[in-house]
């Protein structure tokens, strides 16, 4: 434990205001507030390159990616609805679930061989897994799935691990307290729906 402390003491300024800006976009998105995508924008640029720093490549390559989900999701937020109103949460067919969770278990296995296999990569099983399943279910955030907070929960529930394998520890508190506020992302977005429909 007094090694966490001693870690957390020394934790970069940089790390800290990525973790603040993740916060404030998770809660931004329970309320399905479209700044959300600002701060999604800012705190990844900052985890690219903390990513890099502690080898975890796939990570890296993920950032680049929430960058452009942001730029996709505040316009599909803002016009993707019917008539290019405002978009509803939506749920998703087990056969689409069926598709996803085979795509994610099938990239993440060929990108954790190469990885693997040809550098020297942090646990690149793990950090494929979270890349790929985190990209999908990404996705699934900018198009208002409700049932991407019970993907977010898995992948953030492997991502603490992840993290504190690389004493990346206060980003792994922050996945921790993902887990508790995605609780509260799924009632709020499933009311949301529930309203919506007769």
């Amino acid at each position: 434990m007094a090694v966490i402390l001693d870690r957390l003491l020394e934790t970069s300024p940089w790390e800290v205001i990525a973790v603040l800006l993740a916060l404030l976009y998770l809660v931004l998105v329970i309320r399905q507030n479209i700044w959300c995508w600002a701060a999604a924008i800012v705190s990844t640029v900052i985890y690219l390159f903390l990513m890099v720093a502690a080898g975890l490549y796939m990570e890296s390559g993920l950032q680049v990616f929430y960058i452009a989900i942001a730029v996709y999701g505040w316009w599909h937020w803002r016009l993707g609805g019917a008539n290019r109103s405002c978009l509803p949460v939506s749920v998703w067919t087990p056969k689409q679930h069926v598709v996803a969770i085979i795509t994610i278990l099938l990239l993440s296995s060929a990108s954790g061989w190469l990885l693997n296999r040809y550098t020297e990569a942090a646990l690149p099983f793990v950090d494929s897994f979270t890349t790929w399943a985190a990209i999908i279910t990404t996705w699934m955030v900018a198009r208002k799935i409700l049932e991407n907070w019970i993907y977010w929960f898995v992948i953030d529930s492997v991502s603490i691990y992840l993290y504190i394998s690389r004493e990346l520890y206060l980003t792994a508190g922050l996945f921790g307290v993902y887990l508790v506020l995605i609780v509260f992302g799924y009632r709020a977005w499933s009311n949301s729906l529930n309203e919506r429909q007769p």
